[in-house]
């Protein structure tokens, strides 16, 4: 099978994403099953490790298949009841229940579902090729082109002292790799990393695969992050590193104030920490963002890193890192790792922030994030009423919401399984056994299911998960 030579107006990744699923459904046991390595099948489908990467990655995030530390790939079968799958790793079973057919995935952070930059960015790649034949087609530097590089360099300059050069631009196949070169290159197992909680799942699980002693920074009852408990992390716990949102965090939506960001830049500078902001969600606040964590920094200990995904969609899934430190060995990680990523859609994205077309975008997608989260608050009013507390988000495709009533969440999990429709439980946002009472909703659905039906079906699962 020679995808190399394919002539079809086809991607290399899309051939080896629908092998990939029909590979998924030939299995025919109840069991998890190891899927090939990313070496292997790279030599069996001819193709670089990065394009199957980034269909392992897209198959990923759709819960068909999910990753063990040093183990690699597994997928399960499609077959069986979804009931049944009460055993087991708690985001496992949510990966399993997500990628059966049918299910209505609410526990998603899809920002880009309700509008993508997909096809834009598949038409400028069509002209691309045409000016850029194949064989006149560079591989990809290690560490991404420099087009898209510089791109990104001047998006994040601020002045002449908080500037960034397409030097210090690292782009990766995704995320997950992206982070895990950074976690190896800072040498993090054993290091206290302080990060805001809730935090990223994927975030988590790479951390602690990694060894590395997560100290969480929980927001207060008003779903804030409290300085003071910070200010007590540094000084007890030798922190090294704090990982932090650049906008309202992840599973919260809220955000820190002007003056909260300025007293946390003078904690982190009084005790020389570094500070790795997550910018995965750059842009995605209602009201537009004029003013970052990271502006506030010392520069010579900060980090940033994010991808294209979230606000750009699909086919866009590269991560990326901006770093003015340890070019040596990120460099020589990168080249290991052998992201041979397609230069000429690193091109096209390139081109969307040189145009401003990805600014308008961003315009249009937090109007549409906004209408959502709106409409949803409504719905939320009208079938959950008093069952749940949350504050109305001010970012991003979620809805952070508690049970007024002290419930089983893994019962309610499960009985919306049932039911054909995963949520997000809160435990899988802390390493510590926090948010039990917690669960994640996305309001960026487009869908056939009735939300109202879903909503009322929820309210159900809820009374009948209460305790005692």
């Amino acid at each position: 099978m020679l995808m190399r030579d394919d002539k079809q107006a086809d991607f290399a990744y899309q051939a080896v994403y629908r092998y990939m699923i029909n590979l998924i459904n030939e299995v025919g046991t109840e069991g998890r099953v190891k899927l090939p390595s990313l070496r292997h099948l790279a030599e069996r489908l001819n193709v670089s490790i990065s394009t199957i990467q980034y269909a392992y990655s897209l198959l990923e995030k759709e819960g068909r298949v999910y990753s063990v530390a040093k183990s690699g790939y597994y997928a399960l079968p499609i077959a069986g009841s979804t009931a049944c799958c009460t055993t087991g790793d708690l985001l496992e079973r949510l990966y399993v229940g997500a990628r059966r057919p049918g299910m209505l995935v609410l526990s998603a952070d899809e920002p880009a579902q309700l509008l993508s930059l997909d096809a834009p960015l598949l038409q400028l790649e069509r002209e691309l090729v045409r000016q850029y034949p194949r064989q006149l087609q560079p591989y990809s530097q290690p560490c991404g082109i420099w087009e898209l590089r510089a791109a990104l360099a001047a998006r994040y300059t601020r002045s002449p002292t908080r500037c960034w050069q397409a030097d210090d631009v690292y782009i990766g196949a995704d995320l997950r790799g992206v982070l895990a070169i950074l976690i190896e290159v800072l040498a993090l197992k054993g290091a206290a990393v302080l990060v805001e909680s809730p935090c990223d799942w994927l975030i988590l699980r790479l951390l602690q695969d990694a060894g590395v002693r997560v100290i969480e920074w929980p927001c207060n009852e008003q779903g804030r992050l409290d300085p003071g408990y910070l200010e007590q992390q540094l000084r007890t716990e030798g922190v090294q590193l704090a990982l932090l949102s650049s906008t309202p965090g992840l599973a919260t939506g809220n955000a820190l104030s002007v003056a909260d960001q300025a007293q946390v830049a003078g904690l982190l500078e009084q005790y020389d920490c570094w500070l790795l902001e997550n910018d995965t969600h750059g842009g995605l606040a209602f009201e537009a963002c004029t003013r970052y964590l990271r502006d506030l920094v010392n520069p010579e200990r900060l980090m940033v890193f994010s991808s294209f995904e979230k606000a750009m969609g699909p086919e866009a899934p590269y991560g990326y890192l901006l770093s003015r430190h340890l070019s040596t060995p990120l460099q020589r990680q990168f080249l290991l790792r052998a992201f041979r990523l397609s230069s000429i859609r690193q091109r096209a994205i390139a081109r969307l922030y040189h145009s401003g077309r990805f600014d308008q975008h961003l315009d249009d997608l937090r109007i549409v994030l906004k209408e959502h989260a709106a409409a949803m608050q409504a719905r939320l009013a009208q079938h959950l009423g008093e069952r749940v507390t949350y504050r109305a988000p001010q970012a991003g495709a979620t809805f952070w919401l508690r049970s007024t009533e002290a419930v089983d969440m893994r019962r309610v999990f499960q009985n919306m399984l049932a039911r054909q429709v995963v949520i997000a439980p809160g435990e899988l946002f802390s390493v510590t056994g926090l948010y039990q009472q917690h669960f994640r909703l996305s309001h960026a659905v487009s869908t056939h299911h009735s939300l109202d039906l879903v909503l009322e079906e929820l309210a159900q699962a809820l009374k009948q998960g209460q305790h005692g």
